[in-house]
């Protein structure tokens, strides 16, 4: 406690200029501009950050209850981090307060700064090869598979026929994943499945996402020397299921380049969760994680005429979608140690 707080005269500065800087998902530097006088009686700074709150009117509430951190004062700029547990990807407004000690041994406190909002950053390379190695961990050992798939309604695919030259388009990705994942709203690509059932070695005939599968035999056209292959992400949905996002990125594409530098660059032929091998005729055989879900999205346009759809007998799970689906934060599995 810093005992008796009055407003002080020397130190109002409410206007002056903030700066924040280095953001990452999880931190963030901030400074901002002192009047000199009274400068050497400064001895806490107040900072009351909060995650932007979305009104109507786009006004904040007056910041007038106490502080959420009181810190020493320091040369500025300050290092924030992990007071709040601060998220990426997230949002906050941030003002600055100063105090300092009077000669009667008191403190006077000047007025609140202005308002500033700013955004946190994705995960970076760090984080990410932590979820990574979360994902090694449990990704099982390697079954064969021959084929990628995707399953849709109907009438996406003939929709696709008619107006878009037999091609699938790709799509921005959604918000499905774990918060900080720098693919999530950012990346285009097409979804891709080839998990496959253990005890018949064939995709599963059930699908949450409609009942006509469109298969990609044989999976090197997706798949192949050209091919570079990123770790994405790796998160659950309040269940027992982990899911595992990959990026299939043909070298030197608009997809590679914007993978390249952002996510975890995986061997073609060996790493955890999605393999090649070539054969001594020349033919690659595939192999993909058994204990993990893969979600694999292959960067460029698709000719629909490298598979063919048809109908599967199973049925429609869709509590299975994986559609903007938020990521369970209390997860010891395929959480880690900053923002969900």
């Amino acid at each position: 406690a810093l005992g008796s707080l009055k407003l002080c005269d020397l130190i109002l500065w409410g206007h002056q200029l903030i700066r924040i800087s280095n953001i990452t998902c999880d931190s963030f530097k901030i400074s901002w501009d002192m009047e000199i006088r009274g400068r050497e009686r400064i001895t806490h700074f107040f900072i009351d950050l909060n995650k932007k709150e979305i009104r109507k009117d786009n006004k904040f509430k007056l910041k007038d209850v106490p502080t959420k951190l009181v810190a020493k004062a320091v040369p500025l700029p300050m290092m924030v981090r992990g007071h709040w547990f601060l998220s990426p990807r997230t949002e906050y407004t941030v003002a600055v307060q100063t105090a300092a000690k009077r000669a009667d041994g008191d403190y006077s406190v000047s007025l609140w700064s202005e308002i500033i909002e700013f955004c946190t950053a994705d995960y970076s390379s760090v984080h990410l090869k932590q979820l990574l190695q979360k994902a090694e961990a449990i990704a099982g050992r390697m079954l064969p598979f021959t084929v990628f798939y995707r399953n849709q309604q109907r009438e996406f695919f003939q929709q696709d026929r008619d107006t878009q030259c037999q091609q699938m388009l790709p799509v921005v990705k959604d918000n499905s994943g774990s918060h900080g994942s720098p693919i999530s709203a950012k990346l285009e690509g097409i979804f891709f499945s080839c998990n496959t059932e253990f005890n018949t070695g064939q995709p599963p005939q059930d699908s949450p996402y409609g009942p006509y599968r469109f298969q990609v035999r044989p999976a090197e056209d997706l798949f192949n020397h050209n091919t570079n292959i990123y770790f994405g992400d790796f998160y659950c949905m309040y269940t027992s299921y982990h899911y595992v996002i990959l990026v299939l990125a043909p070298a030197g594409s608009k997809g590679d380049v914007f993978c390249r530098g952002r996510l975890p660059v995986l061997d073609r032929s060996n790493n955890r969760f999605l393999t090649y091998t070539e054969e001594e005729e020349g033919q690659l055989s595939f192999l993909h994680a058994q204990n993990v879900v893969l979600e694999v999205i292959y960067t460029e346009p698709v000719d629909l005429s490298l598979g063919t759809v048809s109908q599967i007998s199973g049925h429609q799970l869709m509590s299975l979608s994986t559609a903007n689906a938020k990521k369970d934060p209390s997860c010891k599995i395929c959480n880690i140690s900053v923002g969900r």
